[in-house]
């Protein structure tokens, strides 16, 4: 019973803080789109650009969360800073809410940028279940959080689809409220089984900066790896999320609400993909996370090349191979690097995806200036060498290991 209510507490505020992060995707696009008057106007610059910066906002707040709060959690408590970055994001939605009903574009920024920060307190929760649960539960677990951020990859943008029309404040408002009852109910059921902070948590905040965040890992060579492939998929999936709104709205004229219907259709299918992707497989996962890498990488390319409704169809499946990407490197990430700390490692995977999504965001904008299907196919490239260099670092090691084995013999 102590375990259902762990995954099902980390479940939904991984789903709430998620789909306080996805409701600008299907706003901003034709906020921008048109090049004129309010927040398209900042400056006189290219509207592309000041997208492409709105949209970078966001991730680069969560990359800085998410470099530290996993590995602050490992040393100070998870529920401490679990419930103070919760708070904290539903005020940073409440913000964004009134950068849009002044028309600020700086405030828009800053606040996207608050938020993210805050945001970045899902690797707290993948540490928590990678912590707290072994084998066989600890997978299941993990899919399911994957699940739940999948799920609100959906809801957030059908939120601003459906509510927008009211007011395009109104999304924030409701996210920001959910995230303070989510917030509530997860410090009720998290009270009693949460873990005390470890050693090291009377240290001071300058001792945590140096010590606690997740590029400690990068000086170990397997994780240096891990980061580099891990990175160029992150980018093919990063870039993918962050313009398929955009090459919807320029190739099918679509409006927030129908972006908000595709990729309600995408986040479905990664949803109930995510339900039975946490099942034990046979085979090495390197070898299985390459595949999938290739998968994800022909659905990309699908959208870049392909007509409006070969490149929508490219977009719903998408989410199947994804999905089986995430339940299997984070399963395994968790098995392999667990004595680096499960917060440290969690944050460097979801520090890499945020990485990811800045160098998208801004590379993106460039060469959307020239057309917006040059990021599909781009990323498309970067997560086709991912699938390669993940069979090759697999069948390395296997080398390596039957080396080993023969001259023991």
């Amino acid at each position: 019973m102590k375990n259902a209510l762990l995954i099902a507490s980390a479940c939904l505020l991984g789903l709430l803080s998620t789909i306080g992060a996805s409701l600008a995707y299907p706003l901003l696009p034709p906020l921008f789109a048109a090049g004129e008057g309010g927040l398209a106007a900042f400056l006189g610059l290219p509207p592309k650009l000041l997208f492409g910066v709105a949209l970078m906002a966001n991730p680069l707040g969560m990359l800085l969360g998410n470099a530290v709060l996993g590995s602050w959690s490992d040393a100070l408590g998870r529920r401490r800073l679990l419930l103070l970055t919760t708070a904290g994001a539903a005020a940073g939605h409440l913000l964004t809410a009134y950068a849009l009903l002044v028309q600020s574009y700086p405030l828009l920024v800053a606040a996207r940028f608050v938020t993210g920060v805050l945001e970045g307190n899902g690797a707290i929760l993948r540490a928590l279940l990678a912590e707290r649960l072994a084998g066989g539960l600890r997978q299941h677990a993990l899919s399911w959080l994957n699940g739940a951020f999948n799920l609100g990859w959906l809801a957030g943008p059908l939120l601003s689809g459906l509510s927008a029309s009211h007011s395009i404040t109104l999304p924030f408002e409701i996210a920001a409220g959910g995230l303070l009852l989510g917030g509530l109910l997860a410090g009720l059921v998290l009270d009693a089984g949460a873990p005390p902070a470890q050693a090291g948590a009377a240290r001071g905040w300058r001792s945590l900066l140096r010590e606690r965040h997740a590029f400690v890992l990068l000086r170990h060579r397997p994780l240096q790896t891990l980061f580099l492939i891990h990175l160029a998929y992150a980018c093919c999936v990063a870039g993918f999320y962050e313009f398929f709104p955009l090459w919807l709205v320029e190739n099918g004229g679509y409006d927030a609400r129908g972006i908000a219907f595709v990729n309600m259709a995408m986040c479905a299918v990664m949803t109930c993909t995510a339900l039975f992707a946490g099942r034990a497989h046979g085979g090495e996962a390197r070898a299985r996370l390459s595949r999938q890498a290739a998968a994800v990488a022909l659905a990309v390319l699908g959208v870049g090349l392909g007509s409006l409704w070969t490149g929508i169809a490219a977009i719903i499946l998408f989410g199947l191979p994804h999905a089986f990407y995430n339940a299997t490197l984070q399963a395994w990430a968790a098995e392999r690097f667990a004595g680096h700390g499960q917060g440290a490692v969690m944050g460097l995977l979801s520090t890499t995806f945020c990485l990811a999504h800045i160098l998208m965001a801004l590379g993106g904008a460039l060469l959307a200036l020239v057309d917006t299907r040059l990021v599909l196919v781009g990323g498309s490239l970067l997560a086709g060498w991912a699938a390669l260099s993940l069979r090759r670092w697999g069948r390395s090691e296997e080398h390596l290991l039957d080396k080993h084995m023969n001259e023991a013999a």
